[in-house]
């Protein structure tokens, strides 16, 4: 398929970019070859290939979330440039 000047100036202004005329002739030719790539994987034949959403396999990385103690009071709150009793202080920012 082959995408002329036109569409990628049409395509270019959607995106809202700015781009030169030696651009669009390169751009043109750029967008052909992916539309005809396309085109030419979509001759083949997926039925019996299951949809994937990764290629590779992945595995969960994060430990198991067991509970334990938690982090004392005053070394949490040990480096607040500003606290209460129990809290960190912030600016209000609400108004």
């Amino acid at each position: 398929m082959r995408i002329d000047r036109k569409q990628v100036e049409h395509i270019a202004k959607l995106s809202r970019l700015s781009i030169t005329e030696e651009e669009k002739d390169i751009f043109g030719t750029q967008l052909s070859n992916i539309l005809d790539y396309i085109e030419k994987l979509n001759e083949l034949d997926t039925r019996d290939v299951t949809p994937t959403s990764h290629v590779i396999e992945l595995t969960n990385v994060l430990r198991d979330d067991t509970p334990r103690t938690s982090l004392p009071l005053e070394d949490a709150l040990g480096n607040a440039p500003d606290r209460t009793e129990k809290f960190y202080r912030v600016p209000k920012i609400i108004e």
